[in-house]
C-alpha cells in the first residue's frame, strides 16, 4: 500500500501520516511550507519530503491513494494529475473513516471542549488499558503522534471538527465520520467565513446527528439550548443522554465532585471542565468504563494540551496559558478561573487572531464575556488584520464591542507593561490565545513575575 499526502505538513495531516506509517504503510507527500514541529516530526519517522514545494513528478500509477489537506489549492498539480489518471483522493476525515469502518466509531463534536472530553476519555483508557484507535485536533502531553490506528482495537474515538473536509470537499469533518456514538458539547457560531449565519451553523450539527448510525447514541449537553433543541429532535431514532455540571466544591488546588453519593478529588476546575467530564464519563460507558471507575481513573487528570496549561505557580502567583478565543470559549474560560482563585486578583489577558474573532461584524459576540476578571486586556495586531485582508479595526471598535472596563492594546510591550504594572502578591494571570501575541515567551513571562 502507498498513500502520497498533498499538503503534507498540516498539523493534522502529518500525525496522519506518521500513523500510516507506523501502521507499515509506504507514505509519501509534499508541502510548500513545512514548519515545526510537524518538519521533526516526519523527518523522524523518515518521511519528511526531500524538498519543499509542490512537483507532478510525485503522482504515478505505485500510488493507491492520496490524501488532500486543507492547504493545497484546487489548481494544485498534484492534485490535478492524481485526478487525471483516477488515483482514489481523499480527504483526512474521509480517509480516517476508511481506516474505521469496522471498529465502533466514537464522535465527539461542538464548538468548543472537544479537545478537552476527547483527551480525558483517552487519559481514561490508558489507565484502564483498553486499546483504542484515536484522532485529537492538538497536541496533548505523553502522545508523540495523535493519531493511532492499529487492526487490533475495536474503537476509533475521534475528535469531530466542523471545518470543512478539503479544498474539493466542502463538507464538514465531522459529517463523514457516521458515529455509532456521539457527543454534542455546545454551539457557539465559529467560522463565520465558512458558515455565514448562525442558523447555517447550528445546522452542521443537526446534519452531524443524521448521520449517526441507525440505532446509535447521542450524548448532549443539556444546559445549553441549541444542543438541547437538537438532541430532542432525535429522540425515537437515537439513545440520547444528555449531561451538565456536577455537584462540586473547590478546594484549594482542584474540586472534589460529588457523585452518587461518592466524592471524587480531581486536579481540575471550573465548571465547564467538569461538565465537560461528565460528556466524557457517558462516552467512557459504550467502552465498558463503568461511572465509578472513570471519575476514579480522573484524580490525576490535569488537563488537555494548551487548554487552562499552568505555567507557573507559586504561593502568590500563577500564571495559566489557554487557547481560548471565541465568545464561549473566552467566558467559560475567565469564569472557571476567577471560581477558583475567587481571593486573588484575575488579570486575564486575550488576542484576537483567528479571522472569526477580526472581523468587526463578529466583535459584538464578546460582549460582557471578560466580566469575571478583576483586569482584562485585547491584543489584536493591524499587521495581522490586513494580512487576512479584513476591514480596519480602531482600539474604540474592540473596546466598544467588549464592554466593561477593557484594555484594548495592539502592541506586544504595551500588553507586557500591562501585566507588569497590574501584577502584584496574590495575582492570577491568564493569557488566551491561538497564538503569542506576537512574541511573547510564555515560559520567560512566568519565570520573571514568580520571582
Amino acid at each position: 500500500m502507498k498513500v502520497h499526502f498533498i499538503a503534507i505538513g498540516g498539523s493534522a495531516m502529518h500525525n496522519l501520516a506518521i500513523a500510516l506509517s507506523r501502521k507499515g504503510v509506504e507514505v509519501t507527500g509534499s508541502d510548500d511550507e513545512i514548519f515545526e514541529p510537524s518538519k521533526s516530526r516526519l523527518e523522524k519517522q523518515g518521511i519528511l519530503p526531500e524538498f519543499v514545494g509542490w512537483n507532478a513528478k510525485h503522482i504515478d500509477h505505485t500510488i493507491d491513494a492520496v490524501i488532500l489537506g486543507m492547504h493545497a489549492r484546487e489548481d494544485n498539480p498534484e492534485l490535478l494529475l492524481a485526478k487525471e489518471m483516477a488515483i482514489p483522493i481523499y480527504s483526512y476525515p474521509e480517509y480516517l473513516y476508511e481506516q474505521s469502518k469496522s471498529k465502533k466509531r466514537i464522535v465527539i463534536g461542538g464548538s468548543h471542549g472537544k479537545t478537552t472530553i476527547t483527551s480525558m476519555l483517552l487519559h481514561v483508557c490508558k489507565k484502564q488499558e483498553l486499546n483504542v484507535d484515536y484522532m485529537v485536533g492538538a497536541q496533548l502531553e505523553g502522545y508523540d503522534c495523535m493519531v493511532k490506528l492499529t487492526e487490533e482495537s475495536e474503537y476509533m474515538i475521534l475528535e469531530g471538527d466542523e471545518y470543512l473536509s478539503s479544498p474539493i470537499d466542502r463538507r464538514p469533518k465531522f459529517h463523514l465520520y457516521q458515529p455509532h456514538v456521539a457527543l454534542i458539547s455546545g454551539i457557539a457560531w465559529d467560522h463565520i467565513n465558512v458558515f455565514p449565519t448562525f442558523e447555517n451553523y447550528v445546522n452542521q450539527f443537526d446534519i452531524f446527528c443524521s448521520v449517526i448510525e441507525a440505532n446509535g447514541s447521542l450524548i448532549y449537553n443539556d444546559e445549553d439550548q441549541e444542543v438541547k433543541a437538537i438532541a430532542e429532535k432525535y429522540e425515537e431514532g437515537l439513545n440520547i443522554q444528555p449531561y451538565g455540571v456536577p455537584e462540586f466544591e473547590v478546594k484549594k488546588n482542584g474540586t472534589i465532585v460529588v457523585y452518587n453519593q461518592h466524592r471524587y478529588p480531581l486536579e481540575i476546575f471550573g465548571s465547564h471542565n467538569l461538565q465537560n467530564m461528565m460528556g466524557a464519563m457517558h462516552l467512557a460507558g459504550h467502552l465498558g468504563i463503568d461511572h465509578e471507575t472513570f471519575l476514579a481513573s480522573m484524580s490525576d487528570f490535569t488537563g488537555a494540551g494548551k487548554r487552562l496549561q499552568k505555567v507557573v505557580e507559586n504561593e502568590s502567583f500563577v500564571m495559566f496559558k489557554d487557547f481560548a478565543h471565541s465568545p464561549s470559549k473566552l467566558k467559560a474560560t475567565t469564569k472557571a478561573v476567577k471560581e477558583q482563585y475567587g481571593t486573588r486578583m484575575v488579570i486575564a489577558c486575550m488576542e484576537l487572531h483567528t479571522f472569526s474573532s477580526l472581523r468587526k461584524d463578529f466583535l459584538p459576540f464578546y460582549k460582557g464575556c471578560m466580566e469575571s476578571a478583576d483586569h482584562a486586556l485585547v491584543y489584536y495586531s493591524p499587521e495581522v488584520v490586513a494580512h487576512k485582508k479584513l476591514e480596519k479595526l480602531s482600539i474604540h471598535d474592540v473596546q466598544e464591542a467588549f464592554g466593561g472596563n477593557v484594555f484594548v492594546k495592539n502592541t506586544t510591550e504595551d500588553v507586557l507593561s500591562f501585566i507588569r504594572t497590574l501584577k502584584n502578591e496574590n495575582t492570577v494571570l491568564l493569557m488566551m490565545s491561538s497564538g503569542n501575541f506576537d512574541g511573547i515567551d510564555y515560559e520567560a513571562l512566568g519565570a520573571e513575575l514568580s520571582v
